[in-house]
């Protein structure tokens, strides 16, 4: 399956400030030497040796994740403002459908979906899956006078929607789909796809206690020795305690969480909207410490960054 990463921020769309831009040149000013710049092939190198922070972003949009099977279909998780961008730049299904499994339906989740333009196309289908039974009136919802100028009834003509069950298993093409439900203000489920012995879970929106530790059969099809995780990450220790019952979790506790589950490799996601890109790396390098210390080189992290691409 190939994964990309659409939308990668929580809670709130979040553009790179003018602050932020001028703190980046600062950052690559500050490493310059004079033969850096005495020729194209320098400069080149210089701008590659500088860190990720420096020259690129993890992004400003919300939660949106493609995933594209190997007979081509299209599973979307969430719909985020990520959402948007995909729509702008993303390959159409070859079989004019798209699958669409939500977590949940918090704004920053829903709010890129008016905005897709394949949804205004009456020959694409969308097959919108969900444990909330009340997922069309929540889509509709953010489409009612006076919050969009379109109504959900101009296209829900071409929408289809499934209300499944945790212990149900979706198979799409070669691939299955299974959910968990985890604790988040209202609920939140997450996902994991399998196709041809690789596991791909999502797991947005959490707030991690000790009961996700305990194995049940439910949360064992979702997270045991997923290939890739991406999941919440979105506080340091101090905040998390600080902003108890806001449903997310610490890195280190979904670090912890990653290496009892046996997963291969975690992407950190839903990244708070206050931390800008140096912050972030700053926590990514205190992920890997962190990580390498509980389990030396058993469980690989990175960081999601709108644009990741890879294959599983």
């Amino acid at each position: 399956m190939n994964i990309h990463f659409w939308g990668v921020r929580g809670s709130i769309p979040t553009p790179l400030s003018s602050q932020q831009i001028r703190a980046k040149l600062v950052a690559a000013l500050q490493r310059i030497k004079a033969s850096d710049i005495q020729s194209d092939e320098a400069k080149d190198s210089f701008i590659s040796s500088l860190p990720w922070w420096v020259t690129g972003t993890v992004g400003g949009n919300t939660p949106c994740v493609e995933v594209t099977l190997k007979n081509q279909s299209k599973i979307i998780f969430d719909a985020g403002s990520g959402m948007r961008v995909m729509g702008k730049f993303c390959d159409k299904p070859q079989d004019n459908h798209y699958h669409l499994f939500m977590s949940h339906f918090h704004w920053d989740h829903i709010q890129g979906l008016p905005f897709f333009d394949s949804a205004y196309n009456p020959n694409i289908i969308f097959e919108i899956y969900s444990p909330f039974p009340n997922m069309k009136e929540y889509l509709a919802e953010q489409m009612r006078a006076p919050f969009y100028p379109v109504d959900f009834s101009a296209i829900e003509g071409h929408f289809k929607f499934h209300a499944i069950d945790p212990a149900q298993k979706i198979k799409i093409g070669s691939a299955v789909i299974t959910c968990t439900k985890m604790s988040h203000p209202g609920g939140s489920y997450s996902y994991s796809v399998v196709e041809d012995g690789k596991k791909f879970t999502y797991a947005t929106d959490i707030e991690l206690s000790s009961k996700d530790f305990v194995q049940t059969s439910e949360k064992s099809a979702v997270f045991e020795n997923a290939d890739v995780m991406l999941i919440d990450s979105q506080y340091t220790v101090e905040e998390a305690l600080r902003k108890e019952n806001w449903g997310h979790s610490a890195f280190c506790y979904a670090i912890d969480f990653a290496e009892a589950w046996k997963i291969k490799k975690m992407y950190m996601f839903h990244h708070e909207p206050t931390y800008d890109d140096r912050k972030l790396n700053t926590i990514l390098e205190s992920a890997r410490w962190y990580a390498n210390y509980i389990s030396g080189n058993s469980l690989e992290i990175d960081i999601a960054c709108e644009g990741t691409v890879f294959e599983l």
